[in-house]
């Protein structure tokens, strides 16, 4: 079950941090309302705010998150941009997740 939590938390850490660098990107890059800032200032206060909810060493949750940001980055890409992630972009993810696990669910000692 801590697996599955974290890997929850993970995926919700990740989706704050693209929403709130996705919608900034959206006002310099296609010329949306500056509104969107507001929104995205409050999902990346949020990503930073979720990232002290795991109850590792903050560096090992960095590393370990690092993993799953790329695997929601690249779903990101799917399903907002619309561009399909071809088979090398997910054997990277893969690689990915794999360094994720080995960090974030290796026994560790006292």
């Amino acid at each position: 079950m801590q697996v599955l939590s974290t890997l929850g938390l993970f995926l919700a850490t990740a989706l704050a941090e693209i929403v709130g660098c996705y919608l900034p990107w959206l006002w310099l890059r296609q010329g949306r309302s500056a509104w969107l800032l507001l929104p995205a200032a409050a999902s990346l206060a949020l990503f930073a705010w979720l990232l002290t909810l795991h109850p590792a060493a903050a560096g090992r949750v960095y590393a370990a998150y690092g993993g799953v940001y790329v695997a929601v980055a690249l779903a990101w890409l799917w399903a907002v941009d619309g561009i399909r992630p071809g088979p090398w972009d997910w054997l990277g993810a893969a690689v990915t997740l794999c360094g994720m696990a080995i960090i974030a669910f290796a026994p560790r000692g006292a």
